[in-house]
């Protein structure tokens, strides 16, 4: 291949270079670029005022003693000027270089016998008949020397010309013994607590869901399975059934414990009694797993069914633990924390919610195991036919069942989406998409061989990525917006809404990290007959332990960054006040919260790098 010539080389980076100039003029304008707007003369002082007031952060208070001298002067002068007024000098008093200017002018201010070294505002008074007791429009700040004396240039503001006169009043102020926290601290003292606490519990509960689902969203943990259409196909029958036989028998067990928990010595007694015959019954279970009564081979079918009541028997036993439990620390909650007064109210308070957690989420853990059991029974059905089966009958089992579970997913998903979209027409909800899925469903029947596995594995994978990409794409911010709607202003919102982001983004980098280990270990565990969950306790988890408490660290850091935006949108924490005293252009109390800010993260940048140099 012939290089080319140095004109066209030439002419190529000219060209190159024209583009690019092309674009970033593009870009000047659409960012609208201008620096003219820097060098204004209002700019400016706006810009002085505000870094000014960040530099002296409200921290601290006083008792001060206050002296105002309030002297005439006329916006715009009359004709003939304005005579200087009596002065009383026997105390603090103020002279002005001219006792009537126009709209920005300057004019000079010397105070006398002010209190030695007292300082304070110089304002101008506009009285007007909307406010006969005059509005303060602050013009600038003095400090007195050692005698209580005085002088500063003021530019008088750009307003109306009156006839009447206003005033300039000049405030000394001198401290008064010890100084005092501010409120504005003690505000910001309280919610970068509640900050930090908001990021801790987001990262806690966060880091709790992403761990299991990282393992599902690791390409190399789920490249290799696969698994007969047939299972497939009656597993996804049997999940959904599953999920409404579970939320119906919870609903009855519910009922039929409720007389029992609604009474104190009765839910003593059910704690204690419940869990001890579960965890017996559970002993009982695995501890005559695998044996042979008279060496005989038992029915597969019996075999599976007893599995399935012995399940059964041990989701009732764990769920009405659950229940017992949890209405226990619902009990003594509500006995405990009647007063706000008494000491350690927030650890009661912590008992009761966490009642009320568990208690609100047994509904979701009973239609998950009724769908674990049935889905899995299901399966295992699925799994005789294709093994068991000839070819020819496995085909025509699979043309029957794998259209009834296309239909019953495509209705399911339909029905989903008829939430968000209302369309409430059986023919789109129903018909359709059952017709639809049951005719993929039937293609994928006639395509596929009946002892031919699938790679479901690859395809679970490529869905929880997409649901984790799909979440993690949606900023913290909106999702505060959301959960302030559902639960309300307050860290309670910010705290959701910056856990089910750490979810996403964690679930991301966990994942990535199980899909670089070190494959020597896994096969050598494998080569030992392990089975799946055995492979990855034994050789993914100890490869994946530090790069996970590091990335948990980072995350930990990043959330009390993000609680400072999120508290812009009523999300809680520090970013709510300083939104609050930026828009009441208190720059003072704001520097205090940013202060806080900075220290809070510089801390958090400190305390994870000594841990990681520990730990990792």
């Amino acid at each position: 291949m012939k290089n080319k010539s140095p004109l066209l080389r030439s002419i190529g980076v000219g060209l190159a270079t024209i583009a690019l100039i092309v674009v970033y003029a593009y870009g000047f304008t659409i960012t609208k670029i201008n620096f003219s707007e820097t060098r204004s003369e209002r700019r400016i002082e706006s810009l002085t005022r505000i870094l000014r007031a960040l530099a002296h952060p409200h921290i601290f208070d006083y008792n001060y003693e206050t002296v105002d001298v309030e002297e005439p002067f006329y916006l715009g002068c009359p004709e003939g000027g304005v005579e200087s007024p009596e002065i009383d000098r026997s105390g603090a008093f103020i002279l002005l270089s001219s006792w009537c200017a126009e709209p920005g002018e300057t004019i000079t201010v010397e105070g006398y016998n002010f209190q030695a070294n007292s300082s304070g505002p110089i304002n101008f008074i506009g009285f007007s008949a909307e406010a006969p007791d005059g509005v303060a429009i602050p013009l600038d700040s003095f400090q007195a020397d050692a005698q209580g004396n005085f002088a500063i240039e003021v530019k008088i503001p750009n307003r109306t010309v009156k006839e009447d006169p206003q005033a300039l009043r000049a405030t000394g102020r001198t401290p008064v013994g010890a100084p005092m926290i501010s409120r504005d601290a003690k505000i910001t003292w309280e919610k970068i607590v509640e900050t930090v606490f908001m990021a801790l519990l987001a990262t806690t509960f966060g880091t709790l869901i992403a761990i299991p689902i990282s393992f599902f969203a690791a390409r190399n943990l789920m490249s290799d399975i696969k698994i007969p259409l047939s299972n497939i196909a009656l597993a996804l029958v049997g999940w959904p059934l599953g999920i409404w036989l579970g939320s119906k028998g919870n609903k009855l067990l519910v009922s039929a414990l409720a007389p029992m928990l609604d009474n104190l010595l009765w839910i003593l007694a059910g704690t204690i009694i419940f869990p001890l015959l579960t965890f017996y019954l559970f002993k009982w279970i695995f501890g005559h797993q695998g044996e042979d009564e008279d060496g005989k081979e038992k029915n597969k079918f019996v075999e599976q069914i007893i599995g399935v009541l012995k399940s059964l028997l041990m989701a009732i036993m764990v769920i009405g633990s659950i229940l017992f439990v949890a209405n226990l620390f619902l009990w003594i909650g509500d006995y405990l924390t009647p007063n706000e007064e008494v000491p350690l109210y927030f650890m009661r308070r912590f008992i009761y919610q966490i009642g009320d957690i568990v208690n609100m989420l047994v509904a979701g853990i009973a239609a998950i195991a009724g769908g674990g059991i049935v889905g899995g029974l299901f399966g295992k059905w699925g799994q005789f036919i294709s093994e068991s089966l000839p070819a020819t009958t496995g085909k025509i089992v699979n043309l029957v069942i794998t259209p009834l579970a296309g239909a019953a997913i495509a209705i399911l998903i339909m029905n989903g989406v008829n939430w968000f979209y209302q369309f409430n027409n059986p023919a789109i909800t129903l018909w359709w998409p059952g017709g639809i899925g049951a005719v993929l469903g039937l293609i994928l029947a006639l395509v596929n061989s009946p002892k031919k596995p699938l790679p479901v594995g690859i395809i679970f994978y490529g869905i929880i990525r997409t649901i984790l990409n799909g979440t993690r794409s949606v900023e913290a911010l909106v999702m505060a917006i959301v959960f302030v709607a559902w639960v309300g202003l307050g860290p309670f919102a910010g705290s959701l809404a910056l856990g089910l982001h750490t979810v996403a983004a964690l679930s991301k980098l966990y994942s990535e990290q199980v899909e670089s280990i070190l494959e020597g270990p896994l096969e050598a565990i494998q080569a030992t007959g392990a089975n799946r969950l055995q492979t990855i306790v034994f050789a993914v988890v100890p490869q994946i332990i530090p790069p996970y408490i590091s990335f948990t660290m980072y995350r930990w850091d990043i959330n009390v960054r993000m609680s400072t935006i999120i508290g812009f949108v009523g999300g809680g924490g520090i970013g709510f006040i300083l939104q609050q005293n930026i828009n009441l252009l208190n720059y003072r109390a704001a520097s205090v919260n940013m202060l806080a800010i900075a220290i809070v993260v510089a801390s958090m940048d400190y305390i994870s790098s000594s841990l990681r140099e520990r730990f990792v």
